[in-house]
């Protein structure tokens, strides 16, 4: 698939040709594809990604080592050092290195500063779509911030709706544990939109927890959300509230006693929705219990 061209807002700022190499240094190439030795390029200090899995990254260190690289890093091209620096693909470059080669396949960008290469980064990580949804939502918060544009600016650089842009950044207001488990995959980003409909952060826990023990689809989680917001028991208290029985009237208890008392056994009362219906359950532990019973019931 092809990535999306920058908009007009942001492609302005960042040039999509790289500046000219002094003499006798590096030569970067000239927007086309070029191989590098993986020790000249130092990590991006302004990296937006804070989670590699390394299952994953293993996974795609056999496919580079079996197929090679499907698609070349981004980076820049510092002359002082005659280095490069990592714009975007780091998990491609870990990989790499994970598979023992010792060169990379890049495109040389050169933003001018630290502004346009958060830019870069960012937009160049997130049209990639391999930011878990906490990352992107802090991506998107600090491009705004940033350059000062609102959600449908954004939206327009980097190829999303409004709506979706905003539902994304909403995650943010979740609580940190909620935020982690949407980092480390645990719950997907559908999870966290429904946990956001539950207002009281209570019952958003709850329900969170629910999710992990139950392995809740978003579906199923959709389902709670709307049941608890509206009102309904809390998460693992349905069964309980059907448990719990309204406690027996007095006149019944004092009955109760009066005939334990009289056959000289544990006796119940049942009755039913008509209360002048029911049953009366006597307990024997024995045949003699037995007998006493009948003996009392023959003499009333």
């Amino acid at each position: 698939m092809t990535r999306k061209a920058l908009g007009r807002g942001l492609s302005a700022l960042i040039p999509s040709a790289p500046a000219p190499a002094a003499t006798n240094q590096l030569p970067p190439a000239n927007g086309g594809v070029t191989k590098v030795p993986i020790e000249k390029i130092r990590p991006n200090h302004l990296q937006p990604r804070r989670h590699f899995d390394p299952e994953t990254l293993s996974e795609l260190a056999a496919s580079i080592q079996q197929h090679g690289l499907a698609q070349p890093i981004v980076v820049s091209y510092d002359a002082t050092s005659r280095s490069y620096e990592l714009i975007a693909g780091e998990r491609r470059l870990r990989a790499t290195q994970l598979a023992g080669l010792k060169e990379i396949e890049v495109v040389v960008r050169q933003p001018k500063d630290d502004k346009q290469r958060l830019a870069l980064t960012l937009i160049e990580n997130l049209q990639r779509s391999d930011l878990n949804p906490i990352e992107v939502a802090l991506g998107y918060l600090r491009l705004m911030k940033e350059f000062g544009i609102n959600q449908s600016a954004l939206g327009q650089e980097v190829g999303k709706s409004k709506s979706s842009i905003s539902n994304t950044l909403r995650l943010l207001e979740l609580a940190d544990e909620i935020q982690k488990s949407l980092q480390f995959g645990q719950i997907s980003e559908g999870h966290g939109r429904a946990l956001l409909a539950i207002t009281d952060p209570n019952l958003r826990h709850a329900v969170f927890k629910k999710i992990l023990e139950g392995k809740l689809s978003v579906r199923e989680t959709e389902a709670m959300a709307k049941q608890v917001e509206a009102g309904g028991p809390p998460p693992g208290e349905e069964e309980k509230s059907k448990k719990v029985k309204p406690p027996k009237p007095a006149d019944l208890r004092a009955l109760e006693e009066t005939l334990q008392h009289s056959l000289g056994t544990k006796v119940v009362i049942r009755t039913k929705k008509n209360p002048a219906k029911g049953t009366i359950l006597l307990h024997f532990f024995s045949f003699d219990d037995f007998e006493k019973i009948v003996n009392v019931l023959k003499k009333q």
